[in-house]
């Protein structure tokens, strides 16, 4: 494929992150627009574009091709998240805005699961405390 040519993306007309059933859907919808038994064109034309779609959706459609065709073309699939080059860091707020609840995750009340939780906890920790002290009694150490 020399560099006059789209990729085999743009003919299909899908992006290159696309998944393999986009990939299919636009294959079946173009193969019908342009296989030579049910196009309005002329059969040459119709032809060559039919051939050409059955080349990209072969490499595309095949995952190792798909990866080399990739690397071939420049097109990664790993996120690479860089800093703009005119990006300006936000500045800090005014505490007044820190003092309302609903804007301070650290600073709001507690559901009723985690009270309940909570309660839990506080009745576990006096039952063990007084069973301590009645197994205490009970052996004539306290």
């Amino acid at each position: 494929m020399n560099s006059k040519q789209q990729t085999y993306y743009a003919l299909l007309g899908v992006h290159p992150s696309a998944s393999p059933i986009e990939i299919r859907r636009a294959y079946r919808e173009l193969s019908k627009k342009y296989h030579p038994d049910t196009t309005v064109l002329n059969t040459a034309t119709a032809t060559v574009k039919f051939q050409a779609l059955n080349e990209a959706y072969a490499t595309i459609s095949h995952p190792d091709r798909r990866s080399a065709y990739d690397r071939q073309i420049g097109y990664s699939r790993l996120y690479v998240v860089q800093i703009p080059q005119n990006f300006q860091p936000l500045k800090s707020r005014p505490d007044r805005y820190r003092s309302s609840a609903y804007l301070d995750p650290t600073d709001r009340p507690l559901s009723g699961g985690e009270i309940f939780a909570l309660f839990m906890l506080a009745a576990t920790f006096i039952g063990c405390f007084t069973l301590a002290i009645a197994i205490g009694i009970a052996r004539g150490e306290l």
